[in-house]
């Protein structure tokens, strides 16, 4: 057997979190950047439909939330730190929505593997005590449950529609809320 023509990469092990928090187009962004993240997919999970469109998902009959997945490699990010870094980005005391997006499709939520659920749970645990955040710590831990990739023109939007991208989030209030919750 020759590895000629394969890459390190190639033989690298990737694993896959999937986490809601608002707008998929924000959490997809600020996942990007991650040192040790392969790709950030924007989809939904979490409802009854097969495949759901970006219309159904909005009606909020579907039960699905807007979410991504986030594909990385352990050996340089683990999924511990992600979800660190994932609170960071939500208002995990919101249940009505995140910032100005409103409804249970834009709830937060970590989807869970059952080899991922415990240490979801002991994030959430950390947080807790730590008594950073002074209100109900309300964002569920969830079984993880089909993905659905969102349409092609969801997908690196803020990479492919930057003006329009940056004017969603500053108009949407996403940073000045993260601050006041965060310090």
């Amino acid at each position: 057997f020759s590895s000629a023509g394969f890459s390190g990469a190639a033989w690298a092990k990737e694993e896959q979190a999937v986490f809601a928090g608002g707008c998929f187009w924000c959490m997809e962004h600020d996942m990007q950047g991650i040192p040790g993240v392969i790709s950030v997919m924007s989809g939904y999970t979490g409802g009854k439909e097969r495949n759901p469109t970006y219309e159904q998902v909005s009606s909020e009959t579907t039960g699905h939330f807007e979410s991504v997945r986030v594909t990385y490699d352990p050996a340089k990010v683990t999924y511990a730190q992600l979800l660190d870094r994932y609170w960071k980005l939500v208002d995990p005391t919101d249940n009505g929505g995140q910032f100005c997006d409103r409804g249970p499709s834009y709830r937060p939520a970590i989807f869970v593997t059952p080899e991922q659920k415990a240490t979801a749970e002991a994030s959430k645990a950390k947080l807790i005590a730590s008594g950073k955040i002074k209100k109900k710590i309300i964002v569920p831990v969830l079984p993880l449950g089909e993905f659905w990739p969102a349409e092609e023109y969801h997908r690196d939007f803020a990479k492919n529609n930057k003006a329009r991208y940056d004017t969603y989030r500053k108009g949407c209030g996403r940073d000045a809320v993260l601050r006041r919750v965060w310090g």
